[in-house]
């Protein structure tokens, strides 16, 4: 038997995986063939993703065996029609194993659009991440009393906010802390300082994961050009611009509301099991929301978000 190494894969291109082991040096790996065939629904390997190779020469080797996740960020990959914009067929990994997410929108210019921000925490949560963090960033140009009423929700629901400025520094230390050995996705929309904000961390992470995102842009949906920027002070961090499009994968209508943090706390109190909470009777969703103890966006956000899935299941 081949002596094994372990690895983190933390580059993506083509087919090809670039693999760290132990020792640091990385190597380029393609799948065994086995493991190729079992690729048909979804992404046998991805970054992040904890494998076993075999050398076959110096800095070449086989990607034997992919470790059990414990997270995977993904989205419907589109392979008919124009540019990729035909039926979901299959999963697409983004990251695997990340232990922390970090949704980046900005306090003005633009302003934050929570209803965008519902969409990622409902990923974060599909995708069984265990810390999920929003960031302001650009405070420096908004009340910071302002944003924390706006924010105050999502505050109420769990989720860590931290407010941060790439123009004066604000929050950069904690955020640099927060980061630091861990492995992390960093997104947003675009126009909201992200890429400012990572020079402020490490100089040049920024401008690394900005070129790895304009690449992923060029082509086909179907395209992925994958990349993990190791962190000085120990840790990984990874951009998904793919994720922007945020085609929900496996995500059915009916169990949407397990995903909205506020909501799922109410669903169980509903008179019936398969409430919509859209018009039925009894439904303490709806209760909550007109007693102001649920966001009339948070809820909307919710509508929103379940007419699309339904009207995408409707096509299958």
């Amino acid at each position: 038997m081949p002596s094994l190494q372990h690895g983190l894969v933390i580059k993506e291109q083509s087919g090809f995986f670039w693999v760290e082991v132990e020792d640091g040096s990385i190597y380029t790996c393609r799948l065994r063939g086995r493991l190729m065939e079992e690729g048909q629904s979804s992404d046998i390997a991805a970054i992040g993703d904890r494998v076993l190779i075999d050398e076959i020469q110096p800095g070449i080797g086989s990607i034997e065996e992919v470790e059990e996740r414990t997270s995977v960020i993904s989205r419907a990959m589109r392979t008919e029609g124009n540019r990729g914009a035909g039926g979901a067929e299959r999963e697409q990994v983004i990251i695997a194993n990340a232990e922390q997410a970090f949704f980046v929108f900005a306090a003005a210019s633009p302003a934050p659009n929570t209803r965008a921000l519902d969409r990622f925490l409902v990923m974060g949560e599909k995708a069984n991440i265990s810390a999920i963090f929003i960031i302001v960033n650009k405070i420096d140009l908004a009340l910071r009393e302002a944003m924390e009423q706006q924010f105050a929700p999502y505050v109420k629901m769990g989720y860590t906010i931290l407010y941060t400025s790439a123009l004066t520094g604000i929050g950069v230390d904690d955020l640099r802390t927060q980061l630091h050995g861990h492995l992390s996705v960093f997104t947003g929309p675009s126009g909201v300082g992200k890429t400012s904000l990572l020079n402020c961390i490490q100089p040049g992470l920024g401008r690394s994961v900005k070129a790895i995102s304009e690449r992923n842009q060029e082509g086909m949906h179907t395209t992925r050009d994958s990349e993990m920027i190791k962190l000085e002070g120990g840790g990984y961090v990874a951009d998904t611009p793919g994720i922007r499009l945020l085609n929900m994968w496996d995500i059915e209508p009916s169990e949407l509301d397990g995903y909205f943090r506020d909501i799922a706390d109410t669903i169980a109190r509903c008179r019936f099991g398969d409430c919509t909470h859209r018009n039925e009777p009894g439904c303490k969703v709806r209760a909550a929301v007109n007693e102001g103890v649920i966001s009339a966006s948070r809820y909307k956000s919710y509508l929103t978000l379940r007419i699309e899935l339904e009207q995408a299941y409707a096509l299958y």
